[in-house]
């Protein structure tokens, strides 16, 4: 149960990451264009995952949000934020930290999969 618990708490992270990447353009003042419409987009869809996750976890959900966290973090070279440092600096890590949290999910399950069938 404790792996349960683990899980969870990655969810939580990085549904909070996902809204701080959402928010990340009002609090750190992007210029409108690429790095603020990435930002939108992607911490949506984290956030989305997370809450995915948390209601009824699945294999799939957490892969995409490795995708996800991938893509934020390559994002600043692919769509050139060379002008905006701070939003490069905010993709990165929360890129990384996306990434990590769920890899580090992925890992829990499969050294331990949830079963669905009670023991005797």
């Amino acid at each position: 149960m404790e792996n349960w618990t683990n899980a969870k708490l990655c969810d939580v992270a990085n549904l909070i990451l996902g809204a701080f990447l959402f928010f990340s353009p009002w609090i750190f003042g992007f210029d409108a264009g690429a790095a603020s419409q990435n930002a939108y987009i992607a911490g949506i869809v984290i956030a989305i995952l997370a809450i995915a996750a948390l209601a009824a976890f699945a294999v799939w959900e957490e892969w995409l949000n490795l995708i996800v966290g991938l893509w934020t973090l390559i994002a600043p070279w692919v769509l050139g934020f060379h002008g905006n440092r701070t939003a490069m600096t905010v993709h990165v890590v929360v890129g990384i930290l996306v990434a990590v949290l769920a890899a580090v999910e992925l890992w829990i399950m499969s050294q331990n999969p949830p079963r669905l069938t009670t023991s005797r």
